[in-house]
């Protein structure tokens, strides 16, 4: 089981990355979203940042209906999600280790590619020198 900073963990360890100031988590790299809160909007209440859901960057629509359709516990959508390359992630309903393979994933969609060297290409494991926020 993931939490928010299990999200917070895993997203500073990868090189270049920067955390936006928000009521929840929002990470990015090169300027450009991977992994933030859920801001639930629910017609007539305000906006609530839910810390219990990630939104994750995917590579495209049919990548994010794959995981829609095949992992319908751990990913969901919702309005406004429509045509956009991203999808919901409940964090209690996935460990750390895919946590980790998903948040990594959604960097590398992201990021320049000259930055993509930066990411042992083996395992997904960060080089050590390179990792960290802002660097």
């Amino acid at each position: 089981m993931a939490d928010a900073d299990d999200v917070r963990r895993v997203a500073l360890a990868l090189p270049h990355t920067a955390e936006i100031a928000s009521d929840g988590f929002d990470f990015r790299v090169a300027d450009k979203g991977f992994v933030w809160s859920y801001p639930e909007r629910v017609p007539g209440k305000p906006r609530v940042i839910r810390l219990d859901v990630a939104v994750l960057f995917v590579g495209d629509e049919a990548e994010k209906q794959a995981l829609l359709l095949g992992e319908p516990d751990l990913f969901f959508t919702a309005p406004g999600y429509d045509g956009l390359p991203l999808v919901l992630l409940r964090l209690a309903a996935v460990d750390v280790e895919r946590l980790s393979e998903l948040v990594t994933d959604a960097w590398r969609m992201r990021a320049p590619e000259a930055l993509l060297s930066d990411l042992d290409g083996s395992d997904g494991s960060v080089i050590a020198t390179s990792a960290g926020a802002g660097t």
